[in-house]
């Protein structure tokens, strides 16, 4: 029990970056902005830190096609995840999530994502720290900049979280799909000690918590 312990105190700590970092240096990197939104569907592109949680939460939900990682809001082309790593290109983790609205709206995309990691830590989420795990809406359309705006503003008046919401909400500028051993992370690398002592509570609190939404 006590090696348990041990053990969940120094995966804690260790960030998203820290436990791919010598994956990256062998992996074959293939960013690109071609991300398709096929008839019927539409994109949402947000920024809740480390993408491989965020990815898993998405991954689930009734309506949801599709759910990408990659970088978005930076000012360096074609990054790779070891440049976005140093929190210098000025790119966030991202997923960019293809959904059906009729099926799922983006207000209960949104309502998911606000309830899915803290968004009161500027440039942090946990042991996550640096501008690339900031939370962040980019917004694709008026209607998307709008409601993300109602949603923030009226989650802060209810005092829904104990300090201010930092998330960005920002319009929608690039996206580049993270290294191919980025995606489907969770559900390809589950028994990993990172998924298991840090995404796997959070995927298990939502299922809880959205069980009506689950596909």
């Amino acid at each position: 029990m006590k090696y348990l312990l041990f053990l969940f105190t120094i995966l804690s700590s260790a960030a998203c970056g820290q436990t791919a970092s010598n994956q990256s240096k062998n992996m074959k990197e293939l960013p690109t902005t071609a991300v398709q939104v096929p008839a019927g569907l539409e994109v949402a592109t947000l920024g809740g830190g480390c993408f491989w949680c965020t990815e898993a939460i998405y991954q689930d939900l009734k309506g949801v096609q599709k759910v990408l990682s990659g970088y978005s809001g930076g000012h360096v082309a074609n990054p790779t995840y070891k440049q976005v790593t140093t929190g210098t290109t000025g790119h966030a983790e991202v997923i960019q999530v293809l959904f059906d609205p009729k099926v799922i709206t983006y207000a209960e995309i949104l309502e998911i994502f606000w309830e899915t990691h803290d968004p009161t830590t500027l440039n942090r989420q946990g042991n996550d720290v640096g501008p690339q795990y900031r939370s962040a809406v980019f917004y694709h359309n008026p209607d998307q900049k709008s409601q993300a705006e109602f949603y923030k503003k009226k989650l802060d008046e209810s005092g829904a979280f104990v300090r201010p919401i930092v998330t960005e909400i920002t319009a929608f500028t690039n996206f580049y799909v993270a290294e191919d051993y980025h995606q489907n992370y969770y559900k390809e690398n589950g028994s990993q000690p990172y998924c298991s002592f840090v995404i796997r509570p959070k995927v298990e609190k939502f299922k809880k918590a959205f069980a009506e939404k689950l596909k």
